[in-house]
């Protein structure tokens, strides 16, 4: 294996991948397979070794850390190859270019422990090997969960957090935005794999749901690219979370370019959100707009200045110095061109003479570190520990055995007690510590892929995650700073069905996930008022909702008002006809001398014009608020003064009848003839209705109520009867008392005319049971306030007919034909029937 090698009283072993792919041969399984052939050298993960030589060099120049003591290391180049960290490692622990197992070949140059593997099942496989021998393990890459388990793995440390804290962390993002229909896309390792599905579980748990998992298989060329992009192209998600390092995702982004599958959203692990793999724009119109978590940056002071000190002739590890200078420069050392290049490939001869200080490209950029700095920040971790173990004090000591090993010649499992318990102070102020699972508190940045003017493509913090922080400063985001793609202002859908607006509630689709729903009006009396509603709300029973469905407003309130334009003209036309009465009543007592008025018995024609003034004005009773003395009465005031009005007209029908029959000789009737006995007639027949009202009212009283069933949206307020039969009972003796009425005076309509008022009678009352039979089934039918107008128009109509039939033909003579009102004309008029 390429490699390089410093000596020091105390080795340091480091794998890095400084090459990112490999080159791919098919296996036959009949011959043994070639060599790996490493490619795509990565100057970003060459800048990550440097800053392990840099703070080497930082310790051993560092009079306060390690004094007497120098640190070196012996490195070696995995090509992120799972053989190649393997072999790396065995080699590191024998102390030699080659592997021998359970053997150190250096006696005098103690291994303190190993920083790597990048790849999470890199590590596992190194954890395994190494936890053996307790040989403390620092992973500056390496991030799956299941490392955190300190019972397989006993000396596996990490400088990264755990991807249980980034799964948490990728979730909260994607439902941040309100991203409900998420695609999944991971690479095919134990890295991918558990990554994205803690942030599946996170999702789900939220209620969002997942539009599609899919895997980038790195045992293929094109890493299943084609078959990934038609799934992505076919969903409706527009966000997809990406679990892979970058190199994996380079074949997925060029199918998705072929295809010309742009307008994703892509959401990054920390594996590729800031790789420099993508920085020179060719994928940036896929790439713009990309938010992601990426490891929490920090500051190396002095370290540009170390990088721009690389040569290829003085550096050690020359042959990565030279692969350096050649990707920096463009040009290629002599004797090293490859003999079937085309001329397109040949370049320029490094000379040697350029200067990295000159240029600006992925080696050099120091402005944001962030596995480099957990490299650097890994090596301080052992040197710290190993600063521990000298200081130890006998009778203090963490060991078992209160013994002090001797720092050049210590064990692994000692040294591991300190790696657990070690502190490091960072550049930027906070402690690195390792929890009972061997991670440090998890911090990330959250960077967003902006592209800028000259075509490339660059990552800027726009928030953060911390799970150390307090509360409600775990997970901010500056909105303002984020860029969309195509230049949009606001946050892209990625949504399965659109959100339901206010006044809709969300039923789920058969057959489909639950973010997959239609948008059904709440029902009626219901609203929703916020969007995407599960459920409707019913309103308040005095409240219903708007138009919209959105918020329960207070219901119109509906009784039968003066203010109404109905009511004040029901009530106009009830005082100005109660005046009619009046009118008649005084003629009467004007004339009451004279024939006609004298033989339609007076004193029970002026009982009847008092009266039906009243039947008028009791129509009032039905208008207005119905309050509770209102209710009360109302009923009992119709029915009585109508049964006073009835009665009336029954003893003067009777009085008819028996003053006819009182006339034959001999008769005996002519007692009953007696002004007494229509004054009792009435009085037993206004007793029944008042036993009958009175009852009704001690029993059951009526009394407002609200009403809100009938009208949806309104609260009618009226009077309920209280005792429905009670309120039939009052009206059919009403009716009883007029059909009495209605049949005496029919049987002597054909009477002389000088006793005859019966005609007359018979009319009213045949208007009278008119109107209040067609009343029943009006009422019934009616609701709200026209229930109360429908009762009164018949109180005014059966009132009116009264007046009409009884009293108008009696007013036409008196007034207009004086003649007429003559004995000697009634008798005439009498004589001639006779």
């Amino acid at each position: 294996m390429e490699g390089m090698f410093q000596p020091g009283d105390i080795l340091l072993g480091v794998v890095l991948p400084l090459h990112l792919d490999k080159e791919y041969h098919p296996v036959s399984f009949s011959e043994r397979p070639p060599r790996i052939n490493c490619t795509t050298f990565h100057l970003e993960n060459f800048q990550q070794l440097q800053a392990m030589m840099f703070a080497v060099k930082e310790i051993n120049t560092n009079p306060n850390i390690l004094p007497n003591i120098s640190l070196g290391f012996q490195a070696y180049d995995s090509c992120d190859v799972l053989q190649q960290d393997l072999e790396g490692t065995l080699q590191v622990l024998s102390g030699r270019n080659g592997a021998i197992p359970n053997y150190r070949c250096i006696e005098n140059m103690p291994l303190s422990g190993v920083i790597g593997a990048s790849i999470s099942t890199h590590s596992i496989l190194l954890a395994h090997i190494l936890g053996l021998y307790r040989y403390p393990q620092v992973s500056h890459y390496s991030t799956s969960p299941i490392l955190s388990n300190q019972k397989m793995f006993p000396s596996f440390f990490r400088t990264v957090p755990s991807d249980a804290f980034q799964s948490q962390g990728l979730a909260k993002l994607v439902l941040h935005f309100g991203w409900t229909w998420v695609g999944l896309l991971a690479v095919d390792n134990d890295y991918g794999q558990q990554g994205i599905q803690l942030v599946k579980q996170e999702i789900i748990k939220a209620g969002a749901c997942v539009a599609f998992t899919e895997s980038i298989l790195t045992s293929q060329p094109d890493r299943n690219a084609r078959n990934i992009v038609k799934v992505m192209k076919e969903s409706t998600a527009t966000a997809i979370v990406v679990f892979s390092p970058a190199i994996d995702l380079v074949h997925v982004l060029a199918e998705m370019l072929a295809q010309n599958v742009t307008e994703k959203i892509l959401v990054a692990s920390e594996a590729w959100s800031t790789s420099t793999l993508f920085s020179d724009g060719k994928f940036s119109e896929i790439l713009s707009g990309t938010i992601g978590l990426a490891l929490h940056s920090g500051k190396i002071p002095g370290f540009r200045e170390f990088l721009n000190k690389v040569h290829p002739s003085t550096s050690l590890g020359k042959y990565w110095v030279k692969l350096l200078w050649e990707e920096s420069f463009q040009c290629k050392f002599l004797g090293e061109k490859n003999p079937t290049a085309t001329s397109e490939d040949l370049r320029r001869e490094c000379t040697g003479e350029e200067t990295l200080a000159s240029i600006e490209n992925n080696y050099n950029d120091v402005s944001s570190l962030r596995a480099t700095y957990n490299v650097y920040t890994a090596v301080h971790v052992m040197a710290k520990a190993l600063e521990d173990l000298t200081n130890c004090n006998k009778g203090r000591s963490r060991l078992s055995n209160q013994t002090c090993p001797d720092i050049l010649n210590f064990k692994p499992w000692q040294l591991l007690h300190y790696v657990k318990k070690v502190r490091v102070t960072l550049s930027s102020g906070r402690e690195l510590f390792f929890d009972k699972n061997g991670d440090p508190p998890a911090v990330y940045d959250i960077v967003n892929w902006k592209g800028t003017p000259n075509g490339t493509i660059k990552q800027v913090n726009v928030g953060s995650y911390d799970t150390a922080a307090s509360f409600g400063q775990v997970f901010t985001l500056n909105k303002s700073a984020i860029s969309w793609p195509a230049g949009k202002l606001q946050v892209p859908l990625s949504v399965c069905s659109q959100s339901c607006p206010l006044g809709f509630r969300k039923t789920s689709e058969r057959g489909k996930p639950a973010c997959c729903f239609q948008c059904i009006p709440c029902p009626q009396g219901e609203i929703s008022n916020i969007t995407d509603s599960i459920d409707c709300f019913k309103c308040l029973w005095d409240e219903w909702p708007n138009g919209h469905k959105t918020r329960c407003m207070q219901k119109n309130i509906e009784f039968l008002s003066y203010e109404d334009p109905l009511g004040a003209g029901l009530a106009a036309t009830g005082i100005t006809s109660s005046l009619v009465p009046v009118v008649i009543l005084k003629l009467f007592m004007k004339y009451k001398t004279t024939p006609i008025v004298k033989a339609n018995n007076y004193s029970l024609s002026c009982i009847l014009l008092s009266c039906l003034p009243l039947c008028f004005l009791c129509s009032l009773a039905f208008i207005g608020y119905p309050q509770q003395e209102k209710c009360l009465l109302r009923q009992a005031a119709f029915g009585l003064v109508f049964a006073l009005c009835v009665s009336c007209i029954l003893a003067k029908t009777v009085m008819v009848v028996f003053a006819f029959m009182a006339t034959k000789p001999g008769s005996r009737l002519r007692k009953w003839t007696s002004p007494i006995v229509s004054y009792m007639i009435i009085a037993i027949c206004f007793a029944l209705q008042c036993i009958l009202c009175i009852s009704w009212l001690l029993q059951a009283p009526p009394f407002p109520q609200y009403d809100i069933q009938t009208k949806p949206g309104v609260i009618i307020i009226e009077c309920n009867n209280g005792s429905a039969t009670a309120f039939w009972c009052m009206l059919g003796y009403l009716g009883f008392l007029a059909a009495i009425s209605f049949s005496v005076a029919f049987l002597a309509r054909r009477l002389p005319d000088n006793f005859n008022e019966a005609k007359f009678i018979t009319f009213s009352m045949l208007a009278f049971l008119s109107v209040w039979v067609s009343f029943i089934p009006a009422s019934l039918s009616a609701q709200g306030k026209y229930t109360e107008a429908m009762e009164i128009f018949a109180i005014l109509s059966s009132s009116w007919a009264l007046v009409v039939c009884m009293f108008f033909p009696k007013c036409y003579i008196i007034k207009f034909k004086p003649n007429m009102n003559s004995k000697k004309q009634l008798m005439k008029k009498a004589g001639s029937q006779i």
